[in-house]
């Protein structure tokens, strides 16, 4: 059972941010901090990436556990309105595929972390972000 009413729980969700949430600020800060310049939430670039290196032809996303579908099938559903919240997340899901696909095609380097990944492991994620980077910038 939820712990909130079902009103409160309607105000957490809705609170919730779809860009500038704390794993991009942090994994944004960090890259800047290196000498990295990237485009944030480029919309000229389908999907709209959290980070693109638009010349290299890096994107780059930080998604949320909870609404990209992180261990969906042996992760506990939601119990408050679940049939929304697993259509939601398949979507999701599904929109996530077809953007890696859909960019790989244009012949972009797809990166995706997970947001809890970005917030405990900062420095496996820059280390990660900077040999893709580096590998990149030698065949331009």
């Amino acid at each position: 059972m939820d712990r909130h009413s079902l009103e409160q729980r309607s105000k957490n969700m809705a609170a919730i941010k779809s860009t500038g949430t704390e794993a991009e600020i942090k994994l944004g800060k960090g890259l800047w901090h290196l000498g990295y310049r990237y485009r944030k939430n480029n919309k000229k670039v389908f999907g709209k990436p959290d980070f693109t290196f638009k010349k290299i032809k890096i994107a780059i996303f930080v998604d949320s556990e909870f609404f990209h579908g992180k261990d969906f099938l042996t992760k506990k559903k939601p119990i408050s309105n679940a049939e929304y919240w697993e259509n939601k997340i398949i979507r999701n899901m599904n929109r996530d595929r077809l953007v890696n696909d859909t960019l790989t095609h244009e012949g972009w380097t797809v990166v995706r972390f997970w947001s809890k990944e970005v917030l405990n492991n900062i420095s496996n994620v820059i280390e990660e972000i900077e040999k893709l980077y580096n590998d990149k910038s030698k065949k331009f």
